[in-house]
């Protein structure tokens, strides 16, 4: 283009493309290269930013009369047609602020007043110019309870199913919301504390204790995961202003991008990749700076190590955070500056890493994508959203990734092969489908660089000489490598004996298993050799990764190992007062000890609840039959992972017949005393189902079938002066089975 373009039509493309609003970006579209025209058109910008057609933030324009992709807005109540309407928090535009119209889903429950982070889309309509979609609400803090709704003449009673509260709460007509007696419900305090018991209302019916609805609220209370931000820490994380630009980095130029689930409540990490001069590459990581907000000695920062970690079920996310932070000032939103602690990796040709440097900055997300659309890219089904971020954003990202999958294939982590399973909900909280987690390249993409940073930071905090929690993984005990290879030998492989194990010796076994009969029950027998890891303030190495050193860095929104990795990398380097404490320091293993101990608190919530919904799923099944495997051995039965939903029931023993089975802890095989029979892990089994139980989890099972054979009928026992009857003669079964013979 040998001339500049319109004003309108510079408005229009800002418009049009509200993450690539730089100088530079501007030039581009239009084809503006010589260098006087360079010139004229930062005339014409700066001639808008005058005219307030434009408002300037650092290097970027974007149109003083539009708003940002996500904004925070205010709830001003529905108008006569019950449709609801909100307003921007923010608005530098000239005239009145533009009205937004809610586009809300029957559970997002939202009145006047209320404040929403939301994200915008731009529409024509004669009576308002966007419509906006419920990120998350902010702001109010009232003090919940769960408990059982009993109804009363006049004013009803909630009788919490905590123990830790024998106080009831009472409920007045007007508050009930209709529940009925007996309903698990959820309510919140009425008005202001005063003498006898206090007041509430109930905000959300949840129904039969039993149901799915309750069943995640049941796990919090359960394992006494809190729940509940104390006003103090709301309060704290209301009054954070946005991080100033003082001292930091401008990183706004660096087309980073987040790359999350579809349904990601919060976006903490973004990268970035280009093609290095030596013919390598390089890497930015760039994590939300929540030491920023997350300062020492704080309520925030009491309360966040009091929690330890995020805790995540089919409906809901118990945070680390206040929402204000969590889903906002810390979550890396398209098109908003944030502040960040970033990671510039440099890998070699052969995906080596060869450097790194560390910096505490100021960006802008140029996109926020999900896994499904960056990998729909790659393949070549590209989108409006994507076709413009392949050249320079997707294609290098692969490239680099596959540079560091050829570095990772030659160090031999621990390769795993078992499939995630996700439990889909309806929006009445029941369950819609129970499938497997697509595992795709651009999971592994990001995967593999959020790996190269935590070894970063791990080797920075190293060199500096700085105390920090390491990610400890310490290799399996001589007793449960004894029992693998038991296993591996019994199905016909082989792990080798007398040397010091490596990930790849076991990569071995697991690749002599793929793809025959055998290779879940080896994936799932390995996992179960492998120590748990936890934090430390000493290395001791992550054997499951093949790596020496190890520290959670990328995700201090929902971990404190990390906030306290992040506070090291910031006393470091002197990048502020808001770094490691005296009391982080002198209590650093008290800390990895807590938050060690609120991961494995977290894991069985998550266990109990995902084994809840997996019964109520199937409690409409019972006397269905169902094809698995042997999952473990107990004297009191058998445990069987079923293929269809990997859920996990129990054979009773009592079931399989009046003879004795003998147990053998060490090989984990029941061998019955007659027939010789032989139930080990790792048999193929159909079962039928007898009985689920959503309020515990619990599935009931009966064995039909052994590797493809029905079992043989068992005559009853008789009772009389002849004794038990003996049973018949049975082909001993010892073909797949762990057997010490």
């Amino acid at each position: 283009m040998d001339r500049l373009p319109s004003k309108e039509q510079i408005l229009q493309w800002i418009t049009d493309n509200p993450t690539q609003t730089a100088k530079r970006d501007i030039a581009k579209a239009f084809g503006i290269k010589g260098g006087a025209l360079r010139i004229e058109l930062k005339r014409l910008l700066k001639e808008m930013e005058a005219d307030g057609a434009l408002q300037r933030k650092r290097r970027s324009y974007r149109d003083a009369a539009t708003l940002p992709p996500v904004s925070i807005l205010r709830i001003e109540g529905p108008d006569a047609s019950g449709d609801l309407f909100a307003l921007p928090l923010e608005w530098e535009g000239e005239g009145d602020a533009p009205r937004i119209l809610m586009r809300t889903a029957p559970s997002d429950a939202l009145g006047a007043g209320d404040k929403v982070l939301a994200r915008l889309t731009a529409v024509e309509d004669e009576d308002h110019t966007y419509e906006g979609r419920l990120i998350r609400k902010i702001g109010s803090n009232p003090l919940r309870v769960l408990g059982i709704f009993r109804k009363g003449a006049d004013f009803g009673r909630i009788v919490p199913i905590d123990k830790g509260q024998d106080k009831e709460w009472l409920v007045a007509r007007e508050d009930t919301n209709d529940a009925r007696d007996g309903e698990l419900v959820e309510a919140e305090q009425a008005g202001s504390k005063r003498m006898g018991l206090p007041r509430a209302r109930i905000v959300a019916r949840l129904g039969d204790p039993s149901a799915p609805r309750a069943i995640s609220l049941i796990a919090i209370h359960q394992h006494g995961i809190p729940d509940h931000f104390p006003d103090s820490v709301v309060a704290e994380a209301e009054a954070a202003k946005p991080a100033p630009m003082d001292g930091r980095e401008d990183l706004r130029d660096l087309p980073l991008v987040t790359i999350d689930p579809a349904d990601a409540r919060d976006h903490d990490d973004a990268v970035y990749a280009e093609a290095a001069p030596d013919g390598g590459h390089i890497v930015w990581v760039a994590i939300a700076d929540v030491a920023h907000y997350v300062t020492p000695g704080s309520q925030l920062d009491r309360e966040a190590r009091r929690r330890g970690n995020s805790t995540y079920f089919p409906d809901r996310v118990v945070p680390m955070l206040p929402d204000v932070l969590s889903g906002d000032l810390c979550s890396l939103h398209e098109g908003v500056d944030r502040p960040c602690l970033a990671v510039r990796m440099h890998l070699d040709a052969d995906g080596n890493k060869i450097g790194h440097r560390f910096v505490r900055g100021m960006m802008r997300s140029a996109a926020s994508l999900t896994y499904g659309e960056v990998q729909a890219a790659q393949d070549g089904q590209l989108s409006d959203r994507t076709a413009p971020l392949m050249d320079d954003i997707i294609a290098p990202l692969y490239g680099a990734y596959q540079a560091a999958k050829a570095a990772r294939d030659r160090r031999q982590p621990l390769d795993l092969d078992l499939p995630e399973r996700r439990i889909e909900l309806t929006e009445d909280g029941k369950v819609a489908s129970v499938a497997f987690r697509e595992r795709l390249d651009a999971h592994r993409l990001i995967e593999e660089f959020m790996i190269l940073a935590n070894v970063s930071a791990a080797e920075e905090l190293i060199r500096l000489r700085r105390p920090l929690l390491f990610r400890v993984h310490e290799e399996p005990s001589p007793e449960k490598l004894d029992v693998l290879r038991e296993i591996a030998e019994a199905s016909g492989f082989t792990l080798a004996r007398g040397q010091v194990l490596q990930t790849s010796h076991l990569n071995r076994l697991l690749d002599q298993a793929g793809g025959t009969d055998f290779d879940e029950l080896i994936n799932v027998t390995t996992l179960r050799s492998m120590t748990q890891a936890y934090y430390y303030p000493e290395n001791f190495g992550h054997f499951g990764l093949a790596l020496r050193n190890y520290a959670h860095f990328t995700s201090p929104i929902r971990r404190y190992s990390d906030l306290i990795v992040h506070r090291a990398l910031i006393s470091g380097h002197g990048w502020g007062k808001d770094g490691l404490s005296p009391f982080d320091i002198e209590n650093l293993a008290d800390t990895a000890k807590q938050i060690s101990d609120t991961e494995r608190r977290s894991m069985m919530a998550e266990r109990d609840t995902n084994d809840r919904y997996l019964a109520a799923w199937l409690s409409d099944r019972v006397g269905a039959e169902f094809t698995g495997r042997i999952a473990g051995v107990q004297r009191f039965g058998l445990f069987v992972k079923l293929d269809e939903t990997g859920a996990d029931g129990l054979i009773p023993i009592r079931s399989l017949g009046h003879e004795f089975f003998h147990f053998d802890a060490d090989s984990q095989v029941l061998t019955g005393s007659n027939s010789g029979l032989v139930l080990g892990i790792g048999q193929r089994v159909l079962v039928r189902l007898v009985e689920a139980v959503p309020v515990t989890g619990g599935l009931m099972l009966e064995l039909l079938e052994l590797e493809g054979d029905a079992l043989p009928r068992r005559p009853q026992q008789k009772r009389g002066r002849g004794g038990p009857r003996k049973p018949a003669k049975v082909e001993r079964k010892r073909r797949v089975i762990r057997s010490r013979h």
